[in-house]
């Protein structure tokens, strides 16, 4: 599978980004590395990355607002201990939070919660994609940092 995903470049690498952001447990990063050791313009891979990666936030962002119990708890399979641990997360550092929509376990619940808590889609936006284009951006910075 890894092989098919590096062959496919760029759209496997939009691909895996939104999904590793829309509650699904995958990782991307793993791709933006092969495909930069392969020569890909980090560029263009760290934009591919973070274009795809928000846009699973922001479905996961409008799945909490107009999204029922029975698609986050059934389908989504989002728990309410996870859940409340984003709510309370989310109660302590405000909207800020999700500047850490990119970490594992709780980003994805935070932009769920987000979502809930019907934060503006701008503002949304805005602090999502910046925390996940600094993230992409150090994994390139180190892997091509690392592979000289």
């Amino acid at each position: 599978m890894h092989d098919v995903l590096a062959s496919h470049g760029l759209p496997a690498l939009f691909l895996l980004s939104f999904l590793a952001s829309t509650l699904v447990p995958l990782g991307s990063e793993w791709l933006l590395v092969v495909l930069l050791l392969k020569g890909t313009a980090p560029a263009a891979a760290v934009t591919t990355a973070t274009v795809g990666n928000w846009l699973g936030a922001v479905t996961t962002w409008a799945i909490g607002v107009w999204g029922g119990p029975f698609i986050i708890r059934r389908i989504l399979r989002i728990s309410p201990p996870d859940e409340e641990r984003a709510e309370r997360f989310y109660a302590r550092y405000g909207s800020w939070s999700l500047l850490l929509s990119w970490l594992p376990v709780i980003g994805d619940p935070l932009c769920l919660v987000g979502g809930l808590l019907r934060v503006d889609f701008l503002r949304f936006s805005l602090l999502v994609f910046t925390g996940k284009l600094a993230r992409y951006v150090v994994v390139a910075w180190v892997t091509l940092r690392t592979s000289v």
